[in-house]
């Protein structure tokens, strides 16, 4: 019921009529019902289209490259027979603790890589996370070692038994390294604040702040002069709605990935 209740609350506000809100409050049952607020995201439906089209293009890119990029590096970190296992770790766990900051980032990425305004922008700066490379490091660590010696027995390669037989064994963590992208890149609104100038491109997530944002500065505006005194702009129940939209999508993912989710949690816990 904690997690439950709020979802309904966040549906009720959203189909309610914004007079309503503004009389009674948030309830979870709408005292009035009204689409007031969709029917204002939706406005210009194809922008938003656009928006989810691009957002799932960069979503799915970016969980399958970094995926495979990360069980990548973390392979060969988890062998202890790689001599430049220590230094490669350090190396990764330093870049948790210190960065660039964003004004090198930025100069790197439009100037040197020139990735601005294209939607590179969203894949590639994201391909790595380093905690992501230590906890699928960690999940390499505790599979039984006979298998790698096994297999070289046999004369695999390492990159055969990386795909034959480490990734077949790692599907929770990786399914959980999976869907924590998926969710990091689907609300990623910053990179297109800072980075996207064409229309075309922008993510989901920032253009639902803009049209918010939109809205407000337009009932703000009618307010202080006092035109459009008629019309009643569901500001407050755009704010519900919004986040129904985007996170949509994501609640019909998210059980696909439960249970391998709830076993990639797991990792470096105490087996008994």
């Amino acid at each position: 019921m904690i997690y439950i209740l709020p979802f309904i609350l966040v549906i009720s506000v959203s189909i309610s009529s914004e007079n309503t809100v503004k009389v009674f409050g948030y309830t979870l049952f709408p005292k009035v019902i009204s689409l007031d607020a969709y029917k204002s995201i939706f406005a210009n439906p194809g922008q938003i289209l656009q928006g989810y089209k691009i957002t799932i293009m960069f979503t799915v890119m970016t969980t399958i490259l970094s995926t495979i990029v990360m069980t990548l590096v973390a392979y060969p970190m988890s062998r202890r027979n790689y001599k430049l296992r220590n230094l490669l770790t350090f190396y990764v766990f330093f870049t948790m603790l210190f960065s660039g900051g964003l004004v090198p980032s930025y100069i790197i990425n439009s100037k040197i890589l020139h990735l601005d305004n294209t939607i590179w922008i969203y894949i590639i700066p994201g391909l790595v996370s380093a905690w992501n490379v230590i906890l699928i490091r960690t999940f390499f660590q505790g599979l039984p070692e006979s298998l790698v010696e096994s297999a070289k027995l046999d004369g695999a390669s390492e990159l055969r038994t990386y795909f034959q037989i480490i990734m077949p064994l790692s599907t929770p963590v990786v399914a959980t390294v999976a869907f924590m992208t998926v969710v990091a890149k689907w609300n990623d609104w910053n990179t297109a604040l800072i980075y996207i100038r064409d229309q075309n491109l922008y993510s989901l997530q920032y253009l639902l702040q803009k049209i918010l944002r939109e809205t407000e500065f337009v009932k703000k505006m009618a307010a202080e002069t006092g035109m459009l005194s008629n019309v009643d702009t569901p500001t407050e129940t755009m704010k519900f709605a919004l986040a129904m939209v985007a996170a949509g999508p994501v609640l019909v993912v998210f059980p696909f990935f439960q249970k391998y989710f709830a076993e990639g949690l797991t990792i470096g816990a105490i087996k008994g």
